[in-house]
């Protein structure tokens, strides 16, 4: 589930329905992360992940997962094959005692596709927050109580735009050059918590509510 267009939920404060959610990054965060993973036999869930999604529903938090994947723009994979691999994620989660996540948007594009009709500058990209603006627009999310945790600083800028607090798992990625982006890169950018895995990160989550 992708769009190119802005998203248009508001930075306000707690609305009445409104509910938080805890966006995932998928590679690296949800599943391990494989370099360039098209096909559902690839996937393998993290440590703690199935526990980690149902401890997050069991507290009231939509659990959204969102994802750049340029395996699309590259032509190693169409938008159903991922489709196909999220699925295949849902069942892995279930199957390991755990619950499935609420959604799953993914970004197909790159701003230098190998395919021409994924070759867009787009808002649904990280570190563009419009896959979270969409998210929220369309489940209710109320961004301010909600959090973005990922391994990259483009995920943290992208929940920092969406006006969500941030975690950064140190997956090793985190100690990566920045993803391909047209948007110059803020240096300045830190997370609000930084952790070792998806488990410590719930942990937090849940220990700051009380």
């Amino acid at each position: 589930m992708w769009t190119g267009r802005k998203g248009t939920a508001k930075r306000s404060s707690y609305q009445q329905g409104m509910q938080p959610a805890v966006f995932l990054d998928r590679d690296g965060v949800l599943i391990q992360d494989v370099h360039l993973l098209a096909r559902p036999a690839e996937v393998r869930l993290t440590d703690g992940a199935p526990r980690a999604v149902q401890t997050l529903k069991e507290a009231g938090y939509q659990v959204v997962v969102l994802t750049n994947q340029t395996v699309v723009a590259r032509g190693l994979a169409t938008e159903e094959d991922v489709e196909a691999v999220h699925e295949w994620i849902q069942y892995l989660l279930v199957e390991a005692g755990g619950d499935r996540v609420d959604a799953f948007y993914f970004c197909p594009h790159h701003p230098n596709a190998t395919l021409p009709q994924y070759r867009v500058a787009c808002e649904c990209r990280k570190p563009r927050p419009g896959l979270l603006l969409q998210a929220a627009a369309e489940r209710g999310i109320d961004l301010p109580r909600s959090y973005m945790v990922g391994d990259r600083i483009t995920d943290i800028i992208a929940g920092q735009r969406a006006g969500c607090k941030t975690i950064l798992i140190e997956s090793g990625r985190h100690l990566e050059p920045p993803i391909e982006t047209p948007d110059p890169m803020d240096s300045s950018c830190r997370p609000d918590f930084v952790c070792a895995d998806l488990r410590q990160a719930v942990r937090l989550i849940l220990e700051r509510r009380l």
